[in-house]
């Protein structure tokens, strides 16, 4: 027990320090004579009004700073609420960091108007969950034009203990559960510790007590209470907990996005799910050859959507493909509510969640030569060149999809041109424009490959670069992990290219490979997806338009998730350890090549 104290102590100790850094890095307004700018707007919250004083110095700040959104801070925010917002906002990081969630003290935010029409903001948030969603919005379409800093004369508006629940489902999602176990958990450690090595449990407990102070005294955060929470901290911190579980408070949201979309799919899946598939065919895509064997059949992982799928092998190329193939309503069924609609928070966090894949990949490109104009091929929302120009700044980015995401990516500034559609057929009216073209997880989705790189051929200036990066099938664990291998990604990936048949279709297309990144293009979530996708396959979402679940599959999802949670540690850890073995290694779950069009 002394060792768990004095574990306690150093966490305590730590986390006060992470909180103290944070806050003490908030920039407070400095007071201005100057006249808003009439370009910037105010958006608050109920109850809220904000000052001319805190209008000039917000707008003055933020044309100095040149930034677009300041999210406002209250000085006299609460102890508990300062403690709160150190856990989810590191102000240097809302700043540079492009793909980072917006947050917020769902206070009052300076938004420059331009920002406000582009992200669709049109009025002052409703309650604490629509000031969220706000700030996650004005983030994206901000990058690094979005701060958050101190007001001094704002003052805060008293906490309501009964959406407090509410809001951190908002912010932590799904492990909410686990964030308010943690509070009860630590105070029985403490109490434990206290009674079984009184000396080192009563300094943790009188950590415990200090950390408020130790974390906000100091800061530009003047908390008016911070002296009666030093003090009472376990009656308050208990007064809270027991407050937010009973809230039961749920904003007027409008219309179920899942119930309005249920007779659409109702429709959909009304003549069976056949037609979603194009019939088998008897030959190999790539090389002819009719020797196919069945390489893994498995239900669809990602949606749990109805339908059944499998992946042959060609014994003659070794090519992996869908077959049968999806049919194009089954492309569009089976995409529907994935990246854009219901699932587009989801994606974004996905996507936004490290750069370091986006960094790799430019400087595979930035190594051989400096593009003036580069096309991404299945750009989505933008992330790979919004990432990008960290470190090609001189280099005009655009964007092609086929969804209405690189719309959205053209709005954030995201890319400097958005193309709407199938790249074969808009390759044409843009021939020979491109220095690079770069095709990121994307040749996988497509029905035949080839057109794709002909496609690339056109777009490209002589002597430009393609570079690709795939899944590797010739992967070990792609083996060992069988279905719930995550780059099998079925239904949605038709082709699984292999590095000798991607060589082969490049050299066909007037393209020469220059470099191959194996080992170094490896993502490391092998092993904590495979988990993921087993916890999903017992107990998939409950309540989704395209099924229909009761109350025993939300018992069984909630149960069969929590037991997972250690299981999804144990992957994640694996991935951690395994990751710099596989980086340095000749074969990994993804490569990358570089060609230049040889003509």
């Amino acid at each position: 027990m002394i060792w768990i104290a004095v574990a306690l102590i150093v966490l305590l100790l730590l986390d006060a320090g992470r909180m103290r850094g944070r806050l003490g890095a908030l920039p407070t307004l400095p007071p201005s004579d100057q006249p808003p700018d009439p370009g910037h707007r105010f958006l608050v919250a109920p109850g809220v009004t904000v000052d001319d004083a805190t209008r000039r110095a917000a707008s003055a700040w933020a044309r100095a700073e040149g930034v677009d959104v300041v999210d406002l801070v209250p000085r006299d925010l609460s102890t508990i609420g300062a403690m709160s917002l150190a856990q989810i906002v590191d102000p240097a990081q809302q700043r540079r960091d492009r793909f980072v969630v917006g947050r917020t003290a769902s206070h009052a935010m300076l938004v420059a108007a331009e920002v406000a029409e582009r992200a669709g903001v049109t009025g002052d948030p409703a309650d604490e969950l629509a000031f969220l969603d706000v700030a996650a919005r004005l983030k994206r379409y901000a990058s690094t034009g979005y701060a958050v800093a101190v007001a001094p004369a704002e003052h805060a508006i008293a906490p309501r203990l009964s959406r407090r629940r509410a809001v951190l489902r908002a912010v932590l999602g799904p492990m909410t559960p686990f964030a308010l176990l943690m509070q009860p958990l630590l105070w029985a450690l403490l109490g434990l510790g206290v009674w079984l090595a009184p000396l080192p449990g009563a300094i943790a407990l009188g950590v415990w007590h200090l950390q408020p102070l130790l974390a906000v005294a100091g800061t530009p955060i003047r908390s008016r209470d911070l002296p009666l929470v030093v003090l009472l901290r376990a009656p308050i911190e208990l007064y809270y907990l027991i407050g937010t579980l009973a809230g039961r408070w749920k904003p007027d949201a409008g219309p179920d996005p899942v119930e309005a979309r249920r007779p659409e799919y109702a429709r959909l899946l009304a003549g069976g799910t056949d037609r979603f598939l194009e019939p088998r065919r008897d030959t190999c895509p790539l090389c002819a050859s009719t020797d196919l064997v069945v390489h893994r059949r498995c239900p669809d992982l990602l949606q749990h959507k109805p339908g059944r799928f499998t992946l042959e092998r060609c014994r003659g190329c070794g090519h992996i493909f869908q077959n049968p193939g999806l049919s194009l309503e089954g492309l569009d069924f089976y995409y529907k509510d994935f990246y854009d609609g219901l699932g587009e928070d989801g994606m974004e966090l996905i996507f936004g969640y490290s750069a370091a894949s986006y960094r790799a990949r430019a400087a595979m490109v930035a190594g051989v030569t400096t593009p003036a104009r580069w096309l991404d091929v299945g750009a989505g929302h933008g992330h790979f060149c919004a990432a990008a120009r960290d470190q090609l700044p001189d280099t005009r980015f655009d964007g092609l999809d086929f969804g209405d995401s690189i719309e959205d990516a053209h709005r954030r500034g995201w890319v400097d041109t958005a193309y709407r559609g199938l790249f074969p057929d808009l390759a044409p009216t843009f021939a020979g424009a491109y220095d690079t073209v770069s095709m990121s997880h994307y040749l996988e989705h497509t029905l035949d490959p080839r057109r794709e790189l002909a496609a690339a051929h056109t777009a490209l200036a002589p002597h430009g670069h393609l570079m690709i990066e795939v899944p590797d099938p010739d992967f070990v664990l792609g083996k060992l992990l069988r279905s719930y291998w995550l780059p099998w990604f079925q239904p949605q990936h038709q082709h699984i290219v292999s590095v000798a048949n991607l060589e082969r279709l490049l050299r066909e297309h007037g393209f020469e490979p220059i470099a191959w990144h194996r080992g170094p293009a490896h993502q490391g979530v092998d092993f904590f997806s495979a988990v993921f996708l087993a916890l999903g396959r017992i107990a998939p979402a409950a309540n989704v338009p395209w099924r229909r679940g009761g109350a025993f599959a939300h018992v069984r999802r909630a149960v069969v998730w929590t037991v997972g949670l250690p299981l999804l540690a144990v992957g994640w850890a694996a991935d951690r350890i395994a990751t710099p073995i596989i980086k340095r290694s000749r074969v990994s779950n993804t490569y990358r090549v570089l060609a230049k069009r040889a003509d």
